[in-house]
């Protein structure tokens, strides 16, 4: 659908486009007006020359010294780096004849620094260099310090968890991301540095930059000089902005060849590798976040786990400190009996995958797979086979489905012998048709595989199918743990059973021997042997449910919804709710109706 603006958006547009254009519209006629016989093409060169070879110089410093700023900045938080990142942009403000006698105070011939130098800071190729770095400076640091701010640092974390440390996650994963508007800042820096006038003019009149020259040149011979003057000007402009405009589009061509393939079969396997592994996990975590407390102790007795809490809870938390991206008050890890308490990220063999999974958008399936530190190409080409990756060894992460990301970020996991995998909410943004079948995908690999899994959901259903043991967390502390049976069948208390979206249950209270009231009115027979004194929890499974004519319970419809295309009606049962699916057209909104109830189906435990 094409979308056209308002129009007095386009008056106001057209209007100062038009003013921008006519400038150069203007100067056509004067090309054949010019004194080109006039012109000393040698000095105009040697201008030209000075100009060129300055900017670049001040360009290389600025580019050097301003992308390490440009990262400070975006990565710090502190005042003295806000503090810092205004400073280092007054040069934008202030008129270049001011920047001009800022840079004499510091640099001049009667300044401390002038006086150590001879004052061959000034007047000099030197002078230009530092006054264009001082003005042009600037455009690279808000160029570097928005690019590194809008690079998720996850990329450094999925890099620290492949063996690699600070220095390298800087170079092969954070500055290539950054670059294309760090490179955008640099031209502009340098742009900035070749036009340069009232600083230069001020700190270095001679030797003559280009812009310095066309001045002297304009105030002794008058505007017919200043076409030829002004034509090298106007053709580096133009081939700048040239190449900016193909690299945009460029860059625009390659993103809309995003390859939305079918997932359907990202559930097929080659072959099946054979899991001879029993190492087990233990964590005692700690960490304070202002008001947030997290405090977990957990020891699961299998390989395939998933932590289960809502939004706030604790859960990447937990997975950040495991993986040593985070430290904490205790961060006590271990994993087949060897501790991981002592090690960084880089050394754990940790693989962890957030909701994306973490591929390098610079980088294609083949040097993703190659970038682990330690990684073995023998197991990178036996998972490339294994996970039908041959084929996409030359494509970028935004040329794949969700389910070949997934496949190529296991992939490149499992090459350097990861022995825990940390999936951080990893289907979270699919929708339900795609998530059912990348989970079963994984499902199966889990099975062939001899790491640890841990998947970090709110889905309960997510957690029971991908998981054998699953830990209940909120508000940083643990709720539950145990197998997926036991936790599901008999959650420890009602918000446990909330979090795992369990219905028809609650507390009741044993009002003699064999007989609970489950709430309100209503009472049933057990034939569990239930010891007095405890604090019982119920479950009523919804089939145990059923409407009858003789049925002993009278009960109200309260409402009907709508659940995964099933409809199912919420009934009040003597002060009772429950919810059971249904197909009755009898059962309707407000309708009363004799039920029954099966206590042979009903569970009770003590808690």
């Amino acid at each position: 659908m094409k979308h056209t603006a308002a129009r007095p958006l386009s008056w106001l547009a057209a209007l100062l486009a038009v003013y921008l254009c006519a400038p150069f519209l203007a100067s056509i006629p004067q090309v054949g007006a010019a004194d080109w016989h006039g012109v000393d093409w040698n000095a105009t060169l040697s201008a030209v020359a000075v100009s060129a070879g300055s900017a670049s110089v001040a360009s290389l410093v600025i580019l050097i010294g301003g992308v390490p700023l440009g990262y400070l900045l975006a990565r710090s938080t502190s005042r003295r780096a806000a503090l810092l990142g205004f400073i280092v942009q007054l040069p934008l403000a202030l008129p270049p004849l001011t920047s001009g006698v800022l840079l004499l105070f510091l640099l001049g011939p009667y300044s401390c620094v002038g006086q150590l130098t001879g004052g061959a800071l000034t007047d000099s190729f030197a002078g230009i260099v530092l006054a264009e770095t001082f003005v042009a400076a600037p455009f690279l640091i808000i160029a570097a310090r928005s690019a590194f701010a809008a690079v998720d640092p996850m990329f450094e974390d999925v890099a620290a968890t492949l063996g690699h440390r600070a220095g390298s996650r800087f170079f092969r994963v954070t500055l290539p991301v950054a670059w294309p508007a760090i490179s955008a800042g640099l031209a502009l820096a340098w742009l900035r540095a070749f036009g340069e006038f009232g600083a230069t003019v001020m700190v270095a009149y001679h030797p003559y930059s280009l812009p310095v020259y066309t001045y002297v040149v304009f105030g002794g011979q008058g505007l017919p000089a200043m076409m030829p003057l002004l034509l090298p000007t106007l053709a580096i402009a133009i081939v700048c902005a040239a190449i900016s405009i193909y690299s945009r589009n460029g860059r625009a061509t390659s993103n809309v060849q995003r390859v939305n393939a079918d997932d359907a079969d990202e559930t097929r396997q080659a072959h099946t590798l054979i899991d001879t592994d029993d190492r087990r996990l233990s964590v005692a975590l700690k960490k304070r976040l202002g008001s947030f407390n997290l405090d977990i102790n957990w020891a699961p007795q299998t390989r395939r786990l998933a932590i289960i809490g809502t939004s706030g809870s604790g859960k990447s938390m937990t997975l950040r400190l495991i993986a040593g991206l985070e430290t904490g008050q205790q961060a006590m890890v271990s994993i087949g009996g060897t501790s991981l308490d002592d090690l960084p990220p880089e050394a754990r063999k940790i693989g962890y995958m957030p909701q994306d999974y973490g591929l390098f958008p610079h980088m294609t399936v083949a040097q993703q797979l190659a970038f682990p530190l330690n990684a073995d190409a023998a197991s990178a080409r036996q998972w490339v086979d294994h996970l039908g990756l041959s084929s996409l060894l030359g494509r970028l992460p935004h040329e794949l489905s969700f389910g070949q990301r997934q496949r190529v970020a296991l992939a490149r996991a499992l090459t350097q012998h990861s022995q825990l995998l940390l999936f951080d909410e990893p289907f979270a943004a699919l929708d339900t048709p795609r998530r059912r079948r990348l989970q079963q995908s994984l499902r199966e690999l889990q099975r062939e595989i001899s790491a640890v899994t841990i998947i970090v959901t709110h889905d309960p259903d997510e957690a029971a199918l991908l998981a054998d043991e699953v830990l209940l967390i909120e508000h940083g502390r643990v709720l539950q743990a145990g197998s997926v049976i036991d936790v599901f069948e008999r959650p420890a208390t009602l918000r446990a059973a909330e979090l795992l979206g369990l219905h028809n249950i609650g507390q009741g209270t044993l009002v003699e021997p064999g007989v609970i009231e489950l709430g309100g009115s209503l009472r049933l027979r057990v034939a569990h042997a239930i010891p007095t004194g405890c604090e019982i929890m119920w479950r009523v499974p919804a089939l145990a449910i059923s409407r009858a004519e003789n049925g002993a319970f009278e009960g109200v419809v309260e409402r009907i919804e709508l659940r995964r295309g099933e409809r199912y009606a919420r009934l009040k049962i003597l002060g009772v709710g429950f919810d059971i699916p249904t197909d009755d057209p009898q059962l309707k909104m407000g309708t009363s109706h004799r039920f029954s109830i099966d206590t042979n189906r009903l569970t009770v435990w003590s808690v």
